[in-house]
C-alpha cells in the first residue's frame, strides 16, 4: 500500500476546516471506486496548530481516480490555502497496519 504525509500548521476558523475536512472524508465514502481502496485519516496535535493528513491507497490508478474528481481538486485548493508556506508532504509505503 502506498501513501502520503502532509503536514502543516493552521490557526484559522475551526469549524471551516472541519468542515473541509468532513467533506472530503464524505466524498471519498461515497465514491464507489474510492471507497475502501483509498484511506485518510487526519490528526490535530496538541497544540492545536499541527495538522497531519494521512493517506494511503492500493494502486496508482486508486489514485489516479480520486486526483482526477472534483471533490479532490477542491479539498487539495483549500489545504493548500489553509497551510500557507508551512505545506509539508512526503510520498510513503506503508510497511505495517493494522488494515
Amino acid at each position: 500500500m502506498q501513501g502520503i504525509i502532509v503536514r502543516y500548521d493552521y490557526s484559522g476558523d475551526e469549524a471551516r476546516w472541519r468542515a473541509v475536512v468532513g467533506d472530503f472524508i464524505s466524498a471519498i465514502s461515497d465514491d464507489p471506486e474510492a471507497r475502501g481502496r483509498f484511506r485518510y485519516t487526519v490528526t490535530v496535535a496538541g497544540d492545536n496548530r499541527t495538522r497531519t493528513h494521512i493517506g494511503r491507497w492500493d494502486s496508482e490508478e486508486t489514485l489516479k481516480t480520486v486526483q482526477s474528481r472534483d471533490y479532490f481538486k477542491t479539498f487539495s485548493a483549500a489545504v493548500q490555502s489553509f497551510a500557507g508556506d508551512t505545506l509539508q508532504s512526503a510520498r510513503v509505503q506503508v510497511a505495517v497496519s493494522t488494515d
